[in-house]
């Protein structure tokens, strides 16, 4: 790995600070400051491009009559398959297949109630086929996954209730407040998109704290967002940890049954460009009180019991996430083709974290051929590092056990890192239809040393309605 992925905790502020020192000083950023010469930011080439049509509104004008009305929404259907073509925990060959709706919505209520720039928006998740090769094929069951073939996977087939809250700005936009009903999608860390079917590749690191969820599961909360310039951002909010959020139970309750502490979130987000072309690049902190349990450690200080009641707890934890999305080329002809280049890295308290660190790098190159302008092209590469703290419980409970043999049932795998990598291209066949066929390579698939090296294929599809 670069040495920019160093992961000795004493070099870490001197890496970080070498990243945002040279790449966000605002003394040799080229911002963009209002000038006639510096076309406006274009998040296209790095993964953010607009919805381009939709299958109901080309056949019924749905959208448009909506519109009209001041409601805007986004209903699409995703499914993504794989197949185990060599190696694993398992090399019994199968395909596991998941597909699910998605309606996503805003409502505006400047129109129907006269609160200017106001509005109540939700989000709502059908999964369905409850199928996922990481656990069947991939991955040893004993010691869990660290990644997905199939980042969709929730665990369950089921309709969930994403969020719904009610959203204002102010101060000419500068200020954006959320309450209700959240996500941390709606306002953290999305500074790259999720395309891949891999879940390493599959946006930020910030989801691997642990203590909040992605996309399909709501928490309660407040957010705040500051535009501090017209570049630089600032988040923050205070929000519900609720370990129970990704149960059955809560999928449309707004209970805070099982909730035990708040999460503080702080994040800067960079909008600006480098070599006159856009990026983003984001710095974030995120900070729990709930009770944490000791991977190790057990009530005594020492080594933990084989009973996990017996693991101690403690308080007051955090994670810390970081990366940067940048263009580097464009085409002369067309400012929505080019390359970009996506870095990401999420470092974790090993003490219950199951990981040290996971990290992230991806190129993505939008119309790659003159005939297929919209395309896209993409490759990336992930590594996992597991957490000192759960290696050692897993060995002690070995010793516990008196088991030495990997393959004795009762033996607990421990987990190293592992190195993950997807190739995807991706057609955009029309306005509302995407095809993406792809090749994954897993390497010591869950951290597993005795787990052979596994190759799969997938197909990932996207129809907008």
């Amino acid at each position: 790995m670069p040495t920019l992925f160093s992961t000795k905790p004493r070099r870490l502020p001197l890496t970080l600070s070498l990243v945002f020192g040279v790449l966000l000083n605002p003394a040799i950023a080229q911002a963009d400051s209002g000038r006639d010469d510096i076309p406006a930011w274009n998040g296209t080439v790095l993964g953010f491009e607009p919805p381009a049509g939709d299958l109901l509104s080309r056949r019924l004008g749905l959208r448009q009559a909506l519109q009209a009305f001041g409601f805007e929404y986004q209903l699409s259907h995703l499914s993504q398959t794989a197949y185990n073509v060599k190696g694993g925990y398992n090399t019994d060959k199968k395909a596991e297949y998941i597909d699910q709706f998605s309606l996503t919505f805003t409502q505006s209520l400047e129109a129907l109630t006269g609160i200017p720039n106001a509005a109540i928006e939700g989000n709502i998740v059908n999964r369905n086929h409850d199928n996922n090769l990481t656990s069947t094929r991939l991955q040893d069951s004993r010691v869990g996954f660290n990644d997905l073939a199939q980042e969709s996977w929730g665990g369950q087939s089921i309709t969930r209730l994403g969020w719904l809250n009610f959203r204002r700005s102010f101060l000419d936009g500068k200020l954006h407040w959320r309450i209700g009903l959240m996500n941390k999608v709606q306002d953290f860390d999305q500074i790259i998109p999720c395309d891949f079917q891999m879940l390493s590749l599959c946006g930020g690191k910030s989801a691997d704290s642990g203590t909040w969820y992605n996309w399909n599961v709501h928490y309660w909360g407040s957010t705040l967002q500051y535009r501090l310039t017209p570049e630089l951002t600032l988040l923050t909010g205070l929000l519900e940890q609720n370990p129970q959020a990704p149960s059955r139970s809560h999928a449309w309750s707004v209970s805070t049954d099982g909730s035990r502490g708040i999460l503080l979130p702080l994040e800067a987000e960079w909008r600006t460009r480098r070599f006159g072309l856009p990026g983003i690049y984001s710095l974030g902190l995120l900070y729990t009180n709930a009770k944490q349990t000791d991977l190790y450690l057990g009530q005594s200080g020492g080594p933990g019991a084989v009973d996990p009641a017996g693991y101690r707890q403690y308080r007051n934890t955090w994670f810390l996430y970081t990366g940067f999305n940048q263009q580097l080329t464009r085409h002369a002809d067309n400012a929505n083709r080019g390359l970009s280049l996506a870095w990401s890295l999420g470092l974790a308290d090993q003490r219950s974290n199951k990981s040290r660190y996971s990290t992230a790098l991806a190129l993505r190159y939008r119309g790659p051929f003159d005939t297929r302008p919209n395309d896209w092209l993409a490759l990336g590469v992930a590594k996992m590092q597991g957490s000192s703290n759960f290696r050692r419980s897993q060995n002690f409970l070995n010793q516990q056990s008196g088991v030495e043999d990997y393959s004795d049932p009762r033996y607990a795998p421990l987990p190293e890192s592992s190195v993950n990598a997807e190739l995807y291209y991706r057609f955009k066949v029309t306005p509302w239809l995407e095809l993406q066929p792809l090749i994954q390579y897993w390497g010591r698939p869950g951290g597993i040393a005795q787990t052979s090296d596994a190759w799969v294929v997938g197909l990932k599809t996207a129809i907008n309605f």
